[in-house]
């Protein structure tokens, strides 16, 4: 199976693009909703979180792990690798930069994400090494992620908090963006449109998604181990009313929720 964990359920972005991909395999998700957003925890915190999470999925048979949250991609991978030696990780941040690289003509790029992503500095450090000439904007959202969870989207209000968000960056004459948070591409048809023609959006979900497809296309051993086919299996740590509404939402197709007894 294709383990894929995320802070709340923002990361079924990334399982309705793998499903795009590699529907031949079975993909095993959980969403710590009991414990979202990560966005505002400490590097440690997070880490923890990440490394259960991990074990969650693994003891599940997951083969291969993808991080779909930013705030854990950019503090825990390096931890999460040297804790679990030998399984793929895949993460959102990696892609998303090489997205933006090649897409940028102004060498100006945009990004807004949680308050730790943008805090982290990692992007700042990717674009840095790669072109010292790419000048980066950031600037923290940590309202769109529980205006998303809550089914917020076509509130007038979202509408105007994106505004808000992207103004200083637009300011800055940016050319491309980056939605570092995988929940952000709900919320991609008004970014778009608060944006403008001009600016060229970057969606961590189609670009993990596509890295992952590539990697199984290529590795035999790993398509000899991963479960063949079924309808995505998700688990969340906590379950309320209106999650599977949401879930459905961000898939596009009818699903089942199960929670997690710990």
């Amino acid at each position: 199976m294709i383990g894929v964990f995320d802070s709340g359920l923002g990361g079924l972005t990334v399982v309705k693009e793998l499903l795009e991909r590699v529907n031949q395999y079975k993909i095993l998700y959980f969403g710590d909703t009991a414990r979202t957003p990560y966005g505002t925890k400490s590097a440690e915190t997070v880490t923890r979180y990440a490394i259960e999470n991990t074990n969650f999925l693994l003891e599940r048979g997951a083969k291969i792990i993808v991080v779909a949250c930013h705030t854990v991609s950019s503090t825990a991978i390096p931890v999460l690798k040297s804790h679990f030696k030998g399984v793929p990780f895949f993460e959102v941040v990696t892609p998303s930069f090489r997205k933006a690289l090649s897409l940028t003509k102004n060498k100006k790029v945009g990004l807004i994400g949680t308050r730790t992503t943008v805090s982290s500095g990692i992007y700042q450090r990717l674009f840095a090494e790669a072109d010292p000439e790419i000048s980066l904007s950031t600037n923290p959202a940590p309202l769109l992620v529980p205006l998303i969870e809550e089914g917020w989207l076509r509130k007038p209000e979202t509408r105007s908090i994106v505004k808000k968000y992207l103004i200083p960056l637009k300011m800055k004459g940016i050319d491309t963006l980056i939605l570092a948070c995988t929940h952000y591409p709900i919320l991609k048809k008004i970014i778009s449109e608060k944006a403008g023609k001009r600016i060229k959006l970057v969606d961590p979900s189609e670009e993990v998604a596509h890295e992952v497809a590539h990697f199984i296309a290529n590795n035999v051993e790993i398509q000899k181990c991963l479960e063949s086919n079924g309808e995505p299996e998700i688990w969340v740590s906590d379950l309320t009313p209106n999650f599977e509404s949401i879930a459905q939402m961000f898939l596009k197709r009818k699903v089942k929720l199960n929670k997690v007894i710990w």
